[in-house]
């Protein structure tokens, strides 16, 4: 028991910021991003004796991530969480004030896409997987990952232009 534990600290340690980062983005305005890395490293624990190599651990937490947020969402269908009752936290002592709200409305922006979208640009562009590992984690082929990368990409610009000019028209008006 103790050599499970410490193997899968080991591996889970050095991945830890990502993993964070990825269930930050991936719930914001959803649930508690600490809720679902709970449930999913608690899962992973206990599948631990599943994984096939070592250098896939950080794929499947991801992995485990998404199955465990697809039944929150499952079980929570009927009553979802009201839109705006979630706030970010963001601890990093060295950002200004200026990145707080950049990280903000960035993760304002990835909440109004769909999930799939979202979770291709989370896992792509802020945890740094290949196309052909997002497709593993999604279930889906590689041009699917980046027709919904392409697309999502596209509605992001979209929502961050018009957002941000409504907040210039508001504080001149």
């Amino acid at each position: 028991m103790k050599e499970k534990q410490k193997a899968f600290l080991t591996l889970y340690e050095p991945v830890h910021e990502r993993f964070e980062r990825f269930c930050r983005a991936r719930v914001y305005n959803e649930m508690d991003f600490r809720d679902l890395m709970n449930d999913s490293l608690l899962v992973a624990y206990e599948k631990f004796d599943s994984l096939k190599s070592k250098e896939a651990f950080l794929s499947f937490l991801f992995s485990i991530c998404v199955r465990v947020l697809g039944n929150y969402h499952q079980k929570k269908r009927e009553s979802r969480i009201p839109e705006g009752s979630a706030h970010l936290e963001v601890w990093d002592r060295n950002a200004n004030p200026q990145s707080h709200a950049d990280v903000h409305y960035l993760y304002e922006g990835l909440a109004k896409l769909s999930a799939d979208q979202r979770e291709s640009i989370i896992l792509f562009e802020i945890s740094g997987f290949s196309i052909q590992e997002i497709s593993v984690i999604q279930n889906a082929s590689e041009s699917a990952v980046k027709q919904r990368l392409k697309r999502g990409r596209e509605k992001l610009m979209e929502i961050l232009t018009y957002e941000s000019s409504l907040k210039i028209v508001e504080s001149h008006g």
